[in-house]
């Protein structure tokens, strides 16, 4: 088996794969005429943001460290939304963006007057809530009822503030371009005299526009149209950080051990799902792994994937998965698709661990990036 050569556990993203998935992007933001910028919460591999720079518009941040990143590693400023700032951080979160969104009316009145005085221009915007969304986990959804991310058009003043440029609103994960068509109709239809005030308009992330299926020219079609109903606007943007990462790499993983309960039988990793891929368990999905299939009746050799923290829930809680051979001690298990919202989320919870990271150059050579050791650990709590 190939990754048999790589490290273990390491995360391992394919430079080829990467580079597919952000020419597609770019084939929708020049058809579409539409900037797309990269996500860092989705995706943060940022030995590859030379590449996602020379395809993408630029990248947005969540936190001062996000955008600090994206200046020194992409060279560029960031587009910038929290939901709440800090007092102590703004100013040199001013430094590194061009655009900074608010999450309230209230946040916005605290800190325009910073903006004003700054020594550069810096666009300010608004996170609008259009009650609408189609994503099925409530953990996801920024639209529910109660929610705490975006303003209502309820609770918004007759007219934009003074001084607010943009209005962004971000109700979608992992959805395809009919969720988005849905989301604008209920966007248009709540804020519509706020849009006609706009510089500009980000629809935020969850466009997993290089999923296999996905309708492009159906998405292409849908923002155009947007454009064309808006023609004032300079800008319309959008911020997948998913779609960037999309299958573009792996996890690797040993079984160290195999235990049975009551005829369940569990392949102990040297992975920690809690620690390395808690979006497995907040999701939940239940992700692919290699050379493994669904169980089915007359499947011989099927295992729960556990984990390696004493975490009671540490392992794949989503179902079990088959094999064609018994499970040893010592064999790899490769976890398909790990790049995008694992990386960005790992913990050191246990002191467990981290993986290593590493890429495959486009030439086929492997490079490892980091060994996460005690040191990390240590800092991390320091």
């Amino acid at each position: 088996m190939m990754y048999d050569h790589y490290p273990s556990p390491c995360y391992i993203m394919f430079e080829e794969s990467l580079e597919a998935n952000l020419q597609l992007l770019d084939l929708v933001q020049k058809e579409a005429g539409v900037s797309i910028i990269c996500a860092l919460k989705g995706f943060a591999f940022w030995h590859s943001f030379p590449m996602v720079k020379h395809y993408l518009s630029g990248a947005t941040a969540s936190s001062l460290n996000e955008a600090r990143l994206i200046s020194e590693e992409m060279g560029c400023e960031a587009h910038t939304y929290a939901p709440v700032y800090l007092e102590e951080e703004f100013r040199d979160l001013m430094l590194y963006s061009s655009h900074i969104t608010f999450n309230s009316l209230s946040q916005w009145a605290k800190y325009r007057n910073s903006l004003a005085d700054f020594p550069k221009k810096i666009s300010a915007g608004l996170r609008v809530n259009p009650e609408y969304s189609e994503i099925k986990t409530d953990l996801y959804n920024p639209a529910i009822p109660g929610s705490r991310l975006g303003i209502l058009a309820a609770d918004m003043p007759p007219h934009l503030p003074e001084g607010i440029e943009g209005l962004h609103f971000h109700t979608l994960c992992e959805n395809d371009s009919y969720a988005l068509e849905n989301c604008l109709h209920a966007f248009e239809e709540r804020f519509a005299p706020y849009i006609r005030e706009c510089r500009w308009v980000n629809l935020g992330g969850g466009h997993l526009i290089t999923r296999e299926g996905y309708d492009i020219p159906h998405l292409i079609r849908i923002l155009k149209e947007f454009r064309q109903r808006h023609p004032h606007l300079e800008e319309v943007i959008l911020e997948p950080g998913e779609a960037v990462g999309w299958r573009t790499g792996v996890l690797t993983s040993t079984v160290e051990d195999i235990v049975e309960n009551k005829g369940v039988k569990i392949a102990m990793l040297n992975i920690s799902f809690a620690c390395h891929t808690p979006d497995c368990l907040e999701m939940p999905y239940k992700p692919e792994v290699i050379g493994a299939t669904e169980p089915e009746e007359n499947s011989r050799f099927v295992y729960r994937l556990g984990g390696c923290s004493c975490l009671a829930g540490d392992f794949i809680g989503m179902g079990d998965f088959a094999f064609p051979e018994p499970l040893e001690i010592g064999d790899r298990i490769v976890f398909e698709d790990m790049i995008h919202y694992t990386m960005v989320k790992t913990t050191f919870f246990n002191g467990v661990r981290h993986p290593a990271i590493g890429v495959v150059k486009k030439d086929g050579e492997f490079v490892l990036l980091s060994q996460p050791d005690y040191q990390a650990y240590k800092a991390k709590l320091s």
